[in-house]
Order: C-alpha cells, then sequence, then structure tokens
C-alpha cells in the first residue's frame, strides 16, 4: 500500500500548498491513502469547519488534529458529523470525536489511524500516551483486522517520540511525528518494520518562525513584550511529509521517504 502523510498545516500558505500539490501527488505517485495533519489550518491556530472540507476535497482520507483541536469552535460540532476527522485518543474523555479509527483503503484494505499527545513540555497533562497506544494497538493488529496502521505522535520532545516509534515498532506500519513544525532527517523503516520520522514538519511557508510571521515571535525573543498577535507567513509553503509503502500481508513498511514539494526546501520525494 502507498500512504502519503503531510505535517500540519499552517495557515492560508498551508492550504494553498495542499490544494496546489495533493491532487497532482495523488495521481502521480499513485496514493491509497493519505492522511494529513490540519491543526493549525485556520489562522495557525486550529481548524474550522470550512477548512476541514477544503483538506478533504484536496485529496485527504483523513485529517489529524492536535492540542490546539478545538481552537476552532465549530469544530465541536463538526467533528461529531464528520467521521474523517481525529482528535488525539488521550485528549480529556469529555471531548467529541474519537481518537483512533479505521477506514477503508482501495481493494477492500483496512487502514487504522490513531493520534496520541505527549505530555512533555506540554502546557496541559494530557492522560498516558503509551497505555493509549497499547491498547487501540492490542484492538486492531496488523495482518488481522487492519492491512495497515498509522500513528500521529504530536508532542514537543524528541525523544518522547522517538520513545514511541519503539514503543509501537512492529505493531504499527508508520509512526510520525508532528508538533514543532520542523522537519527532521531521520526517517527509517525500525528493526520491526515500522516507519518512522521524529518531525514531518510543517504544510507552511519557512521563510518564518515555525510557521509564523517573523516579526512577532521575533519582538518578543529579543524584548520580552508582546506587541502584536502571531499570523501565519503569507509566502509559499512547501509541502512537507512522509511517503510509505508498506506489504498488503503484514502491515510493515518496505520503504519509507522523505517528502518535500513546493516552497523553500529541496524537491524530495518517491520519484
Amino acid at each position: 500500500m502507498k500512504i502519503l502523510f503531510l505535517g500540519d498545516v499552517m495557515g492560508r500558505a498551508g492550504r494553498t500548498a495542499i490544494s496546489n500539490h495533493l491532487p497532482r501527488l495523488r495521481a502521480a505517485w499513485k496514493l491509497d491513502f493519505v492522511v494529513v495533519n490540519g491543526e493549525n489550518a485556520t489562522s495557525g491556530m486550529g481548524l474550522s469547519a470550512d477548512h476541514a472540507k477544503l483538506l478533504l476535497d484536496a485529496g485527504a482520507d483523513v485529517v489529524t488534529l492536535g492540542d490546539h483541536a478545538f481552537d476552532q469552535k465549530d469544530m465541536l460540532s463538526f467533528i461529531e458529523k464528520e467521521s474523517r476527522i481525529i482528535r488525539p485518543i488521550n485528549y480529556s474523555k469529555a471531548a467529541p470525536g474519537v481518537g483512533a479509527r479505521v477506514f477503508n483503503a482501495p481493494g477492500g484494505r483496512k487502514v487504522l489511524v490513531a493520534q496520541v499527545l505527549g505530555q512533555v513540555f506540554m502546557k496541559r497533562p494530557f492522560n498516558d500516551p503509551f497505555s493509549a497506544l497499547d491498547s487501540v494497538l492490542r484492538q486492531y493488529p496488523m495482518g488481522g483486522q487492519v492491512s495497515a496502521s498509522l500513528i500521529d505522535v504530536h508532542c514537543e520532545a524528541t525523544s518522547e517520540k522517538m520513545a514511541a516509534g519503539h514503543f509501537c515498532d512492529g505493531r504499527a506500519s508508520i509512526v510520525v511525528g508532528t508538533h514543532t513544525h520542523v522537519p527532521t532527517s531521520d526517517a527509517m523503516i525500525l528493526p520491526g518494520g515500522t516507519a518512522y520520522q521524529t518531525d514531518a514538519g510543517m504544510c507552511g511557508d519557512y521563510n518564518s518562525v515555525i510557521g509564523m510571521d517573523k516579526a512577532e515571535p521575533l519582538r518578543r525573543f529579543i524584548t520580552g513584550m508582546p506587541k502584536a498577535r502571531f499570523t501565519p507567513a503569507a509566502d509559499e509553503a512547501t509541502l512537507s511529509g512522509l511517503y510509505v509503502e508498506t506489504d498488503n500481508m503484514t502491515g510493515k513498511a518496505t520503504r519509507v521517504e522523505m517528502v518535500r514539494q513546493g516552497g523553500r526546501l529541496s524537491q524530495t520525494g518517491p520519484e
């Protein structure tokens, strides 16, 4: 199976990159399944219903969220209507939506998509991510109920993301980190057959401070005082993510490639 994961969509520039590039890549790479992290797609803070529809219409099979899952209030109701939106599995039990779901892929295959929030350096003490992942992976083993599985690990610390990758090794097809917006160069297949990258990077303008226009972050770092709101950088965005091929029988990864399309980063992918 050919699977594409795209990192945090950042504001208008990120949405435009998805609209411009994803339909072409889906056809050119003959993708079977696409997952997009969209939690910053609306003004850099959360995801609105309208922008969720845009990402899905552009070719995403599933959109994951993150710690900003419900910054846009209409997502509280929209996620209950749209099964293709996934919020973190260890979010508040009172939160609407679900953190893991099995989706249909071509050829009658099933794909598990789950997202989990880390605890290290995060602003709120979310529930234990490892026990949450263990429960889901036990319920949906690869090569059994699902042909492939993708885990979006949304957290700050690289060590926590790496620990999650090794914890899931051999039990998930893909473990990929999101949240920091900075792509790491460590795409690999772990010993048990799980494709891994510490952070997929963002779909946003890299002439920025993690996707935000440079002026206000620089002012705050230099002076320690805020003057204006953060606003997403608006120049051409790079579409960043991870391309993975999996074995249809076992669900294990057989190929992994970093993806960089458009904008300031070099052009990479499975071509």
